[in-house]
């Protein structure tokens, strides 16, 4: 008998049909569970009814990945201890729920820190992390967050409880003769790895490539002992990260932490062109620094606007097109900054860059880098006329090809009459690349899925991945054939199955997905110009009806946003409403009480959006 609520009401379901992605799907429920009993217990309930189960964190994913028709399994309310941070063996045992800046909190007391650092560290969660081994700013320092995951404790999908952890060979043969479905997924796997060794090596992402995420990371395994004889010691962790909550549940991990720089400084160079800046990444990497960051004309251009980030535009000099960000760590300013001064002569004579500065002091390497950080929110604030949809934003390259590869990207880009906006992980040849297009047009939304395509191709001319960080979700999974190659899905798919047979658990995401435009996210209705509502308009108590709809009066005019309906489209469901108090955050108030999705900023975005979205809102 089930004792887990569900709690299906028609509010939460809808709080719960959207991340930050473009995506939309009402689930049947949404689930809180408070302990691995929990998990195991939704996990018989969905074999039992034929439910699939979506894990979902903070819901900051980019590619649709924590949205889904079944039961939406929300770890971020309960399942957010530390359970134990070992500074003598530099790890810490965590549940998914616990937030990354929560756990650097309590590591920093003994001068560690979880490496990777996403735009979102401050609200994302272990969880997602590991769903989508996430990677950030540092990652040319840090990797990604498959290089800090030690052990994983997970659900399986018929309810049953494994370990994954380093194996010695004698632990692998062991595993091997058990009679659970932790032993039939060893066997499968080791004899698919076997099989299959030289052409997945064959159809993976360059080895040299840092972030690569497309698809499982069967490349991965295949280093290990005993398929490479020597190699690291056999570990199955390592597969479900990046694997999008599609292969088990994670009820705890166990995370390596490293020792926190002795000394940063950071390097802004700024340029007049992009070609330039990406020519100066090259370089860049060369000089032992831990970040090199871009950002180009349209972000710096949105913090003018912006009253926060305003403040912290000190740094610029003139009007770049381009600026890179450069950290360069020591154990002494003086190591940190000779290397930095190196990079500054090195660029000076190959003329790359019109201004170089170092910044020392710690207020205003903050300052620059959160800048630097709010660079999607403030895109995704820029009105109807220049909205970049997520669909191929997280593709990358090898930073020595980045060059080219941006060349032909701008080629794609003006066949399609569109520009694009270009910034984040220069140094390992990761460009957040966001063309301008507007989802509530019909045209705009075939043009989005033809440029997937071309863009697909592009990234395998490159042995380059469709996803170094953010995931293949159902943004990049139809698309995973064009790079991969047909004959490596079916190989995804026995990996798929070995895990979940009945495809209970978040289905559609990597396997089987369905095409790039089923599930958009509904748009808000569009007013004519000089109806009631419109900012051309005087505010009236009546109602209009139009064609789409019943349009709500409104007495304020929305002048700034162009209109009421363009207002209530700009949440971009990254979550940044949900930080905490004690990662300096004031908005929102409500949500730092109750930490209920409804009484986030986001929440009553996400439903004000919907309910004016139907025929009759």
């Amino acid at each position: 008998m089930s004792t887990i609520h569900l709690d299906k009401s028609e509010l939460t379901r809808r709080l719960y049909s959207t991340d930050a992605s473009m995506y939309e799907e009402l689930p049947q429920a949404v689930a809180f569970p408070e302990s691995e009993q929990e998990l195991q217990e939704l996990m018989h309930q969905a074999n039992e009814q034929g439910v699939s189960l979506t894990a979902r964190a903070a819901g900051t994913s980019l590619a649709g990945q924590t949205t889904g028709g079944g039961i939406i399994v929300d770890t971020s309310r309960h399942l957010t201890k530390i359970l134990e941070l070992n500074p003598d063996a530099k790890i810490a045992r965590v549940q998914p729920g616990v937030i990354r800046d929560s756990l650097n909190r309590e590591a920093s007391r003994y001068g560690l820190l979880f490496g990777p650092d996403t735009s979102t560290t401050n609200r994302c969660m272990l969880g997602g992390m590991i769903g989508n081994n996430s990677s950030g700013l540092y990652s040319l320092k840090y990797k990604t967050t498959r290089e800090h995951i030690l052990e994983i404790r997970a659900v399986l999908s018929d309810g049953s409880i494994a370990d994954f952890r380093p194996l010695t060979s004698d632990e692998l043969a062991q595993k091997c003769t058990l009679k659970t479905l932790e032993g039939q997924i060893y066997r499968g796997i080791l004899e698919l790895l076997n099989s299959h060794k030289e052409q997945i090596l064959e159809a993976y992402p360059h080895p040299d490539q840092i972030r690569r995420n497309t698809g499982y990371a069967l490349d991965r395994l295949c280093e290990m002992d005993p398929i490479t004889p020597g190699g690291r010691p056999f570990n199955l962790a390592e597969l479900l990260c990046g694997s999008e909550g599609t292969l088990a549940l994670t009820s705890e991990a166990v995370v390596r932490l490293v020792e926190v720089p002795k000394v940063s400084i950071l390097l802004v160079s700024q340029f007049e062109s992009l070609e330039d800046s990406l020519h100066a990444t090259v370089e860049l990497v060369k000089h032992k620094s831990s970040a090199v960051e871009l950002i180009d004309h349209i972000i710096i251009g949105a913090t003018e606007g912006n009253i926060e980030q305003r403040e912290n535009r000190f740094f610029l000099k003139g009007e770049p097109r381009a600026v890179l960000f450069t950290q360069f760590d020591g154990d002494t300013l003086e190591e940190a900054r000779k290397n930095a001064e190196k990079a500054m002569v090195e660029l000076t004579k190959q003329q790359r860059g019109y201004a170089h500065d170092l910044f020392e002091t710690s207020d205003e390497i903050r300052r620059i880098w959160d800048l630097r950080k709010a660079g999607l929110g403030l895109l995704m604030g820029l009105g109807d006329d220049a909205k970049t949809p997520t669909f191929a934003e997280d593709t990358a390259v090898r930073v020595e090809v980045l060059p080219e590869y941006i060349a032909e990207f701008k080629q794609l880009l003006a066949r399609y009459d569109t520009e694009s906006v270009f910034y984040a992980h220069a140094s390992v040849g990761e460009l957040h690349l966001r063309p301008i297009l507007n989802l509530a047009s019909e045209n705009d939304r075939q043009i989005m899925e033809e440029m997937a395509v071309e863009i697909a191709h592009l990234v395998k001319k490159y042995r380059g991945t469709l996803s170094g960080e953010h995931g293949d979700g159902r943004a990049r999974s139809p698309f995973i054939p064009i790079v991969l190659g047909e004959d490596m899905v079916q190989v995804l798919e026995q990996v798929k199955k070995l895990w979940d047979p009945r495809s209970l658990l978040n289905p559609g995401k990597i396997i089987a997905a369905a095409p790039m435009r089923s599930g958009l996210r509904k748009m808000p209705l569009r007013l004519p110009p000089h109806s009631k509502g419109h900012p051309d308009a005087l505010a009236s108590s009546a109602t209009t009806k139009t064609r789409s709809g019943n349009v709500p009066p409104t007495v304020y005019k929305w002048r700034k946003e162009g209109g009421f309906e363009t207002a209530i489209g700009l949440c971009n469901g990254a979550g940044v409403c949900r930080k905490l108090a004690e990662s300096g955050g004031t908005m929102c108030p409500s949500y730092h009480v109750t930490k209920e999705e409804k009484d986030s900023t986001r929440g009553r975005a996400n439903l004000f959006r919907q309910l004016f979205s139907g025929e009759d809102p």
